[in-house]
Protein backbone atom coordinates (compact mmCIF):
# COMPACT_ATOMS: atom_id res chain seq x y z
CA UNK A 1 0.00 0.00 0.00
CA UNK A 2 1.13 3.33 -0.34
CA UNK A 3 -0.66 7.13 -0.29
CA UNK A 4 -1.72 8.47 -3.68
CA UNK A 5 -1.16 11.99 -4.59
CA UNK A 6 -4.60 12.78 -6.21
CA UNK A 7 -3.66 16.32 -6.71
CA UNK A 8 -0.58 15.44 -8.70
CA UNK A 9 -2.14 13.02 -10.72
CA UNK A 10 -5.10 14.73 -11.62
CA UNK A 11 -3.51 17.44 -12.56
CA UNK A 12 -1.08 15.01 -14.65
CA UNK A 13 -4.07 13.80 -16.49
CA UNK A 14 -5.89 17.28 -17.21
CA UNK A 15 -2.82 18.22 -19.18
CA UNK A 16 -2.42 15.12 -20.82
CA UNK A 17 -5.99 16.12 -22.60
CA UNK A 18 -4.60 18.84 -24.06
CA UNK A 19 -3.89 20.06 -27.91
CA UNK A 20 -0.26 19.84 -28.46
CA UNK A 21 1.76 22.60 -29.26
CA UNK A 22 1.86 21.71 -32.99
CA UNK A 23 -1.92 21.04 -33.61
CA UNK A 24 -2.40 24.81 -31.40
CA UNK A 25 -0.07 26.02 -34.14
CA UNK A 26 -1.60 23.80 -37.18
CA UNK A 27 -4.96 25.37 -36.22
CA UNK A 28 -4.22 28.52 -36.12
CA UNK A 29 -2.64 28.44 -39.35
CA UNK A 30 -5.80 26.81 -40.93
CA UNK A 31 -7.83 29.44 -39.43
CA UNK A 32 -5.81 32.36 -40.65
CA UNK A 33 -5.68 30.86 -43.90
CA UNK A 34 -10.01 29.64 -44.32
CA UNK A 35 -10.40 33.51 -42.81
CA UNK A 36 -8.33 35.52 -45.11
CA UNK A 37 -9.83 33.05 -48.12
CA UNK A 38 -13.47 34.53 -46.74
CA UNK A 39 -12.30 37.62 -47.02
CA UNK A 40 -10.83 37.82 -50.27
CA UNK A 41 -14.10 35.99 -51.81
CA UNK A 42 -16.71 37.99 -49.93
CA UNK A 43 -15.06 41.17 -48.11
CA UNK A 44 -12.27 42.35 -51.04
CA UNK A 45 -9.86 41.98 -47.96
CA UNK A 46 -6.66 39.85 -47.45
CA UNK A 47 -7.45 39.53 -43.50
CA UNK A 48 -6.30 36.55 -41.61
CA UNK A 49 -8.07 37.35 -38.44
CA UNK A 50 -11.16 40.17 -39.73
CA UNK A 51 -14.77 38.35 -40.05
CA UNK A 52 -14.17 35.58 -38.19
CA UNK A 53 -14.05 33.98 -34.79
CA UNK A 54 -13.75 30.57 -32.53
CA UNK A 55 -16.87 28.66 -31.19
CA UNK A 56 -17.75 25.77 -30.24
CA UNK A 57 -15.38 23.60 -27.31
CA UNK A 58 -12.26 25.30 -28.95
CA UNK A 59 -13.97 28.76 -28.57
CA UNK A 60 -15.30 27.69 -24.77
CA UNK A 61 -11.83 26.66 -23.61
CA UNK A 62 -13.17 22.61 -23.05
CA UNK A 63 -11.49 21.13 -26.37
CA UNK A 64 -9.20 17.92 -26.15
CA UNK A 65 -6.78 16.48 -28.66
CA UNK A 66 -9.68 14.41 -30.21
CA UNK A 67 -12.30 17.57 -30.54
CA UNK A 68 -13.35 19.37 -33.75
CA UNK A 69 -12.18 22.81 -34.66
CA UNK A 70 -15.54 25.37 -34.68
CA UNK A 71 -15.38 28.66 -36.40
CA UNK A 72 -18.11 31.05 -37.69
CA UNK A 73 -17.16 33.81 -40.31
CA UNK A 74 -19.21 36.77 -40.90
CA UNK A 75 -20.53 37.11 -44.90
CA UNK A 76 -22.27 40.71 -45.80
CA UNK A 77 -25.94 40.55 -45.29
CA UNK A 78 -25.98 41.60 -49.23
CA UNK A 79 -25.84 38.01 -49.56
CA UNK A 80 -27.88 36.96 -47.17
CA UNK A 81 -30.97 39.04 -49.10
CA UNK A 82 -30.10 37.08 -52.45
CA UNK A 83 -29.71 33.61 -50.78
CA UNK A 84 -33.15 34.80 -49.02
CA UNK A 85 -34.83 35.18 -52.48
CA UNK A 86 -34.51 31.45 -53.64
CA UNK A 87 -37.59 30.15 -54.13
CA UNK A 88 -36.46 26.62 -52.37
CA UNK A 89 -33.51 26.20 -49.88
CA UNK A 90 -31.41 29.43 -50.98
CA UNK A 91 -29.52 28.17 -47.50
CA UNK A 92 -27.96 25.01 -49.18
CA UNK A 93 -26.96 26.81 -52.26
CA UNK A 94 -25.16 29.53 -49.45
CA UNK A 95 -23.33 26.35 -48.12
CA UNK A 96 -22.35 25.37 -51.07
CA UNK A 97 -21.15 29.38 -51.99
CA UNK A 98 -18.87 28.60 -49.13
CA UNK A 99 -17.53 25.12 -49.95
CA UNK A 100 -16.57 26.41 -53.51
CA UNK A 101 -15.06 29.44 -51.66
CA UNK A 102 -12.73 27.39 -49.60
CA UNK A 103 -11.59 24.62 -52.27
CA UNK A 104 -10.06 27.00 -53.74
CA UNK A 105 -7.68 27.10 -50.58
CA UNK A 106 -7.46 23.59 -49.79
CA UNK A 107 -8.69 22.05 -53.25
CA UNK A 108 -7.08 18.49 -52.11
CA UNK A 109 -9.01 17.95 -48.70
CA UNK A 110 -12.23 16.31 -48.11
CA UNK A 111 -14.97 19.63 -47.66
CA UNK A 112 -18.16 19.11 -47.67
CA UNK A 113 -21.85 21.13 -46.89
CA UNK A 114 -24.31 19.87 -44.65
CA UNK A 115 -26.87 20.72 -42.38
CA UNK A 116 -25.54 23.91 -40.62
CA UNK A 117 -21.77 23.80 -41.90
CA UNK A 118 -18.95 22.87 -44.47
CA UNK A 119 -16.82 20.49 -42.78
CA UNK A 120 -12.67 20.45 -44.02
CA UNK A 121 -11.29 17.38 -42.90
CA UNK A 122 -7.25 17.55 -42.95
CA UNK A 123 -5.12 14.44 -43.59
CA UNK A 124 -4.11 14.57 -39.92
CA UNK A 125 -7.29 13.94 -38.24
CA UNK A 126 -8.25 17.23 -37.58
CA UNK A 127 -11.49 18.31 -38.68
CA UNK A 128 -12.76 22.61 -39.17
CA UNK A 129 -16.49 22.97 -39.20
CA UNK A 130 -17.08 26.47 -40.45
CA UNK A 131 -20.52 27.92 -39.79
CA UNK A 132 -21.29 31.04 -42.55
CA UNK A 133 -23.36 33.72 -40.66
CA UNK A 134 -24.38 37.28 -40.64
CA UNK A 135 -23.42 39.41 -37.97
CA UNK A 136 -26.43 41.34 -36.27
CA UNK A 137 -25.00 45.29 -35.96
CA UNK A 138 -26.47 45.75 -32.34
CA UNK A 139 -23.86 42.72 -31.20
CA UNK A 140 -26.56 40.25 -30.59
CA UNK A 141 -25.06 37.32 -32.23
CA UNK A 142 -25.53 35.81 -35.94
CA UNK A 143 -28.13 34.68 -38.48
CA UNK A 144 -26.97 31.49 -39.84
CA UNK A 145 -28.34 29.17 -42.62
CA UNK A 146 -29.98 25.45 -41.75
CA UNK A 147 -30.52 23.11 -44.71
CA UNK A 148 -32.94 20.89 -43.30
CA UNK A 149 -36.51 20.62 -44.10
CA UNK A 150 -36.31 22.86 -46.61
CA UNK A 151 -34.45 25.21 -44.98
CA UNK A 152 -34.67 27.97 -42.96
CA UNK A 153 -32.45 30.85 -40.88
CA UNK A 154 -31.47 30.54 -37.65
CA UNK A 155 -29.93 32.65 -34.68
CA UNK A 156 -26.95 32.02 -31.89
CA UNK A 157 -25.07 34.49 -29.76
CA UNK A 158 -21.90 32.14 -28.99
CA UNK A 159 -19.83 35.47 -27.47
CA UNK A 160 -23.11 35.41 -24.63
CA UNK A 161 -22.64 31.79 -24.38
CA UNK A 162 -18.59 32.19 -23.90
CA UNK A 163 -18.59 34.71 -21.75
CA UNK A 164 -21.07 33.44 -19.52
CA UNK A 165 -18.88 29.62 -19.33
CA UNK A 166 -15.73 31.70 -18.81
CA UNK A 167 -16.98 33.97 -15.60
CA UNK A 168 -18.12 30.39 -14.33
CA UNK A 169 -15.18 28.31 -14.76
CA UNK A 170 -13.45 31.82 -12.76
CA UNK A 171 -15.62 31.40 -10.21
CA UNK A 172 -14.96 27.29 -10.01
CA UNK A 173 -10.90 27.99 -9.65
CA UNK A 174 -10.98 26.54 -13.40
CA UNK A 175 -12.29 23.36 -12.62
CA UNK A 176 -15.02 23.73 -14.63
CA UNK A 177 -13.54 23.44 -17.48
CA UNK A 178 -11.47 21.00 -16.02
CA UNK A 179 -14.42 18.83 -15.77
CA UNK A 180 -15.49 19.61 -19.53
CA UNK A 181 -12.22 18.24 -20.62
CA UNK A 182 -12.20 15.29 -18.74
CA UNK A 183 -15.52 14.34 -19.15
CA UNK A 184 -15.14 14.51 -23.02
CA UNK A 185 -12.06 11.96 -22.04
CA UNK A 186 -14.69 9.80 -20.65
CA UNK A 187 -17.20 10.11 -23.75
CA UNK A 188 -14.14 9.31 -25.81
CA UNK A 189 -12.93 5.85 -24.16
CA UNK A 190 -16.48 4.56 -23.07
CA UNK A 191 -18.29 6.05 -26.58
CA UNK A 192 -20.60 7.83 -24.43
CA UNK A 193 -23.01 9.08 -27.00
CA UNK A 194 -22.96 13.15 -26.07
CA UNK A 195 -22.58 16.23 -28.11
CA UNK A 196 -19.46 18.90 -26.73
CA UNK A 197 -22.23 21.69 -25.95
CA UNK A 198 -24.34 18.93 -24.40
CA UNK A 199 -21.18 17.79 -22.11
CA UNK A 200 -20.65 21.76 -21.27
CA UNK A 201 -24.43 22.66 -20.30
CA UNK A 202 -24.43 19.36 -18.10
CA UNK A 203 -20.90 20.67 -16.33
CA UNK A 204 -22.03 24.15 -15.97
CA UNK A 205 -25.27 23.43 -14.54
CA UNK A 206 -23.52 21.07 -12.49
CA UNK A 207 -21.01 23.55 -11.32
CA UNK A 208 -23.37 26.47 -10.55
CA UNK A 209 -24.92 24.46 -7.43
CA UNK A 210 -21.79 22.42 -6.36
CA UNK A 211 -20.99 22.89 -2.58
CA UNK A 212 -17.22 21.67 -4.08
CA UNK A 213 -16.97 23.74 -7.03
CA UNK A 214 -14.35 26.04 -5.85
CA UNK A 215 -11.89 23.27 -4.57
CA UNK A 216 -8.12 22.42 -5.29
CA UNK A 217 -7.26 19.20 -7.63
CA UNK A 218 -7.21 16.78 -4.71
CA UNK A 219 -10.87 16.79 -4.83
CA UNK A 220 -10.57 16.06 -8.46
CA UNK A 221 -12.18 12.12 -6.98
CA UNK A 222 -14.87 13.41 -5.50
CA UNK A 223 -15.87 15.75 -8.59
CA UNK A 224 -14.99 13.14 -10.85
CA UNK A 225 -17.74 10.54 -8.19
CA UNK A 226 -20.29 13.59 -7.86
CA UNK A 227 -20.52 14.89 -11.98
CA UNK A 228 -21.50 10.99 -12.73
CA UNK A 229 -24.20 10.90 -10.34
CA UNK A 230 -25.46 13.86 -11.43
CA UNK A 231 -25.52 12.94 -15.08
CA UNK A 232 -27.30 9.29 -13.79
CA UNK A 233 -29.63 11.22 -11.55
CA UNK A 234 -30.69 13.64 -14.27
CA UNK A 235 -30.07 11.52 -17.64
CA UNK A 236 -34.00 10.95 -18.65
CA UNK A 237 -33.79 14.60 -18.78
CA UNK A 238 -34.35 15.53 -22.37
CA UNK A 239 -33.27 19.42 -22.89
CA UNK A 240 -30.75 21.51 -21.21
CA UNK A 241 -30.21 24.53 -20.88
CA UNK A 242 -27.18 26.66 -23.04
CA UNK A 243 -25.08 28.42 -20.95
CA UNK A 244 -26.14 32.35 -21.16
CA UNK A 245 -29.64 30.98 -21.91
CA UNK A 246 -28.76 31.05 -25.77
CA UNK A 247 -31.71 27.77 -26.03
CA UNK A 248 -31.44 24.56 -25.40
CA UNK A 249 -29.83 21.10 -26.10
CA UNK A 250 -31.50 18.22 -26.91
CA UNK A 251 -30.03 14.94 -24.86
CA UNK A 252 -30.69 12.55 -28.21
CA UNK A 253 -29.57 8.87 -27.06
CA UNK A 254 -29.81 6.88 -23.80
CA UNK A 255 -26.53 7.54 -21.41
CA UNK A 256 -28.05 6.64 -18.07
CA UNK A 257 -26.32 2.88 -17.96
CA UNK A 258 -22.90 5.11 -18.70
CA UNK A 259 -23.11 7.34 -16.14
CA UNK A 260 -23.96 4.28 -13.73
CA UNK A 261 -20.97 2.44 -15.05
CA UNK A 262 -18.49 6.04 -14.20
CA UNK A 263 -19.94 6.65 -10.97
CA UNK A 264 -19.86 3.00 -9.91
CA UNK A 265 -16.43 2.56 -11.17
CA UNK A 266 -15.68 6.13 -9.46
CA UNK A 267 -16.87 5.25 -6.15
CA UNK A 268 -14.51 2.08 -6.38
CA UNK A 269 -11.65 4.08 -6.64
CA UNK A 270 -12.07 6.06 -4.06
CA UNK A 271 -13.02 3.56 -2.04
CA UNK A 272 -9.49 1.88 -3.26
CA UNK A 273 -7.64 5.15 -2.53
CA UNK A 274 -8.65 5.39 1.14
CA UNK A 275 -7.10 2.14 1.49
CA UNK A 276 -4.23 2.64 -0.40
CA UNK A 277 -4.47 0.25 -3.07
CA UNK A 278 -2.66 2.21 -5.52
CA UNK A 279 -2.89 0.14 -8.46
CA UNK A 280 -6.62 -0.41 -8.33
CA UNK A 281 -7.48 2.89 -7.92
CA UNK A 282 -5.09 4.00 -10.88
CA UNK A 283 -6.94 1.38 -12.88
CA UNK A 284 -10.43 2.05 -11.90
CA UNK A 285 -10.29 5.78 -12.96
CA UNK A 286 -8.01 4.76 -16.24
CA UNK A 287 -11.45 2.07 -16.73
CA UNK A 288 -13.38 5.78 -16.51
CA UNK A 289 -11.32 8.33 -18.23
CA UNK A 290 -8.75 6.02 -20.88
CA UNK A 291 -4.90 5.39 -21.20
CA UNK A 292 -4.15 9.39 -20.81
CA UNK A 293 -5.16 8.88 -17.33
CA UNK A 294 -1.56 8.59 -15.69
CA UNK A 295 -0.85 4.65 -15.13
CA UNK A 296 1.03 3.88 -11.49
Amino acid sequence: MSKINISSVFQEFCNSLRMSDNTVSSVRNRYHMITKRINQDFWNSDSVISHSWYVGSYGRGTSIYASDIDIVVGIPWTEYARYDNYLYNGQSSFLAALRKSLLKTYSSSKISADGQVVDIMFSDGIKFEVVPAFRYSDGSGFCYPDTNVGGSWRNMDPAMEIGVFNYRNNETNHNLKNLCRMARAWKENKIVLMSGILIDSIAYNFMCSYEYAKEPFIFYDWISRDFFKYVYDNADKRYWDKPGGTGTIECKYNIKNDAKFAYDKACEAIEDGEKGLSVCWHNEWREIYGSRFPNV
